[in-house]
């Protein structure tokens, strides 16, 4: 197929096809005897793939890259596509959804209205910057609820997600809206909820985020824990305490247990989770978690370590000791 028709039927420009084949991106196999460039089916495949991770995001050198890697499989690369517009296709389902309300609902103001759908488009636009913009916008355009808590949950860039979930609290319907898709099969869905619900100080969404310390995904159940920790809610703690154990933001754990511990309880949990854990790094968290607790149950423990059979243990918990007492 000679790059005249390459350029017709594919919408690549006869300009940027010799600039692949310059690049090494795209070269054709062969020319015609009047030397101009003559595509190969495997090339029109790999036109394919310097479309396709183009349209990712990549650069130039970076598609290169990737076409170069052993590792590459187009079958991933065309799933990773078709689930990009299964995910435009739904957004424009949910923009079709919203103008329906419009026409059923019968507004005044199509100037408002119009304002709207632009919004909404914008929050749902491939790029990050608008997508930012939009979110910032949208309390004075009035979206609603529900549009933000779509857009929030599809989002994968966290500054927009920040900006989304800013702009989420502030809109009314917004804890309904999340407390609906905490418990939605998609684990994702339900790790961007709980962190939406974290920033919303409100009895209800802590009752939610209770819900959620019982979540199968590792990461629902530490965000919820670590939000309700700070709230002050004890059903957090035997979370919090894994989160210690397993090494998992201990240091921001430990300092959320330390201040529930009035009366050696906190203390215990620990030590009867941590104390005779087999792998020293363990009870070294343990050592450095009882620092941020006071009390004589933590000191006890301290003392107790001191003689561990790890010596970096019970240095750094004889250390800790020695400052406690003076």
């Amino acid at each position: 197929m000679l790059i005249g028709e390459v350029a017709r039927r594919s919408g690549v420009s006869t300009r940027m096809l010799r600039h692949y084949d310059a690049l090494g991106l795209v070269r054709p196999t062969g020319r015609t005897t009047g030397g101009y460039r003559e595509y190969s089916d495997p090339d029109i495949e790999r036109l394919l793939h310097v479309e396709s991770l183009r349209s990712l995001g990549l650069s130039l050198r970076d598609v290169g890259r990737a076409l170069d890697d052993p590792s590459f499989a187009p079958d991933a690369l065309l799933e990773r596509l078709i689930q990009d517009t299964q995910d435009r296709m739904a957004a424009d389902a949910r923009l079709l959804d919203r103008l329906r309300q419009i026409q059923v609902t019968g507004a005044d103001d199509w100037p408002a209205v119009l304002d709207v759908v632009g919004l909404l488009r914008a929050v749902h636009s491939e790029h990050a910057a608008h997508r930012q913009r939009a979110a910032l916008r949208a309390g004075d355009a009035g979206l609603s609820a529900e549009s933000l808590t779509d857009a929030l949950l599809a989002e994968s860039d966290e500054n927009v997600a920040g900006t989304l979930r800013w702009a989420l609290a502030q809109t009314p319907g917004a804890l309904d809206q999340l407390a609906a898709r905490v418990t939605d099969p998609d684990a994702t869905v339900r790790r961007r909820a709980t962190t939406a619900l974290s920033a919303i100080d409100d009895a209800r969404a802590t009752a939610v985020l209770e819900a959620s310390l019982t979540d199968p995904d590792h990461e629902v159940r530490r965000t919820a824990a670590l939000s309700l920790g700070r709230r002050g809610a004890e059903a957090a703690l035997n979370v919090l305490v894994e989160l210690v154990a397993v090494g998992d933001r201990d240091v921001e754990a430990a300092e959320i247990l330390a201040t529930h511990d009035v009366d050696g309880r906190i203390v215990e949990r620990l030590v009867d989770r941590l104390g005779a854990d087999p792998d020293p790094s363990v009870r070294l968290r343990l050592v450095q978690a009882l620092a941020e607790i006071t009390g004589d149950a933590a000191s006890k423990a301290l003392t107790g370590l001191g003689d561990d059979a790890d010596e970096t243990v019970a240095r750094t918990a004889r250390a800790i000791g020695s400052l406690r007492s003076r």
